[in-house]
């Protein structure tokens, strides 16, 4: 495999420089194909830099792009769009726009970060929007779920599109070839649920060649992996997502206070600590770092805005991966093969 450029907002996240910095130099020991641009005020990148011995690293995996302005996280889209052309944002997207870097990460604003993506880069052919896509650990590995926060609205042709764009990235990053499909509503049968989910499954019906169509699942089957890639709008995706953190956040801190109240509670803990380390290290969001937004004409991967080094770091491998299988020109040759499109360049 040859060579992957990543763009790495430097200044975007609760916490910038120090941990974007940290978790490129970690990737670069990692990864011996990678290349990283830290894209962001460069007396600050270089800054934190001389806190660690990168000397080893060749001048040619690790540059700085400076960029002047940055985007604050609670900026509006808009005005982040229009204002801050010299954002690191701003320059890391336009480095893939360019061909110059394969894919870019960001910690920043989510809003801000998709509208300035969607601009620069434009959707795909056959693709009305970007989704958001993410991958949950399950009972069977993990599961890819998608929208999950950039489409709070949407139509039935929204819904299957990113059915199929699931699809495609199951396939291409887990070799799969013919991964499940399922669509996420308020129950199993054909009755129930809104008018643009039943009508979404009607049209994933009518495919049956092109997508391995399951029928709708519910809440539970997130977790239970019965489908690989699962289908959902914005609105119920995010409310799923951040409903399942807070769930795990809960778990662990109620068995830890379980253990403290009493002695035996303590020995308990330490006879049990093995067990409970490997289930913490499996739900581990840090392990799942690293979201896509599909459907646009390159890799863009939002990280969490607090994220650690260590999930930073999962989210750069995340758009290296998604960069040396080529992602969007794979859903782009996969909607034209399948429906005709007129074939364009990405």
């Amino acid at each position: 495999m040859g060579a992957v450029s990543i763009a790495l907002d430097a200044m975007g996240g609760d916490h910038g420089p120090s941990v974007v910095v940290p978790a490129a130099l970690d990737a670069l020991k990692a990864y011996p194909n990678l290349k990283l641009v830290l894209v962001g005020d460069k007396a600050e990148i270089q800054n934190e830099l001389s806190k660690f011995n990168h000397t080893k690293t060749p001048r040619e995996r690790l540059q700085i792009q400076e960029a002047k302005e940055m985007v604050e996280m609670d900026e509006p889209p808009a005005m982040a769009l229009r204002k801050k052309r010299d954002s690191s944002m701003r320059v890391a997207i336009d480095l893939v726009k360019s061909g110059e870097c394969g894919a870019c990460v960001s910690a920043g604003n989510t809003g801000a970060l998709m509208a300035i993506a969607r601009f620069v880069l434009k959707t795909l052919p056959g693709i009305d929007r970007p989704a958001i896509v993410y991958s949950l650990p399950s009972l069977k590995g993990h599961v890819h779920v998608l929208d999950l926060g950039a489409n709070v609205d949407c139509t039935a042709e929204h819904l299957f599109q990113f059915a199929l764009m699931g699809s495609i990235l199951a396939t291409e990053v887990d070799n799969l070839p013919n991964p499940s499909v399922g669509l996420l509503n308020v129950g199993r049968e054909a009755i129930k649920g809104s008018e643009p989910v039943k009508r979404a499954a009607e049209l994933l019906t009518d495919m049956p060649d092109k997508i391995n169509y399951i029928g709708f699942v519910e809440g539970d089957d997130i977790y239970k992996g019965t489908a690989n890639v699962i289908v959902c709008d914005g609105f119920v995706g995010n409310v799923a997502l951040k409903t399942s953190e807070g769930l795990i956040k809960m778990i662990v801190h109620m068995a830890k206070e379980e253990f403290k109240k009493h002695w035996y509670g303590k020995l308990a803990a330490l006879a049990a600590a093995p067990v409970l380390k490997n289930l913490v290290k499996r739900l581990d969001p840090n392990r799942h770092n690293g979201a896509s937004f599909l459907g646009l004409r390159g890799v863009v991967i939002k990280s969490h805005g607090n994220a650690s080094i260590k999930a930073f770091s999962h989210a750069i491998q995340v758009a290296m991966i998604e960069a040396e299988k080529n992602i969007p020109d794979k859903i782009r040759l996969k909607i034209a093969e399948r429906f005709g499109i007129v074939n364009h360049e990405v």
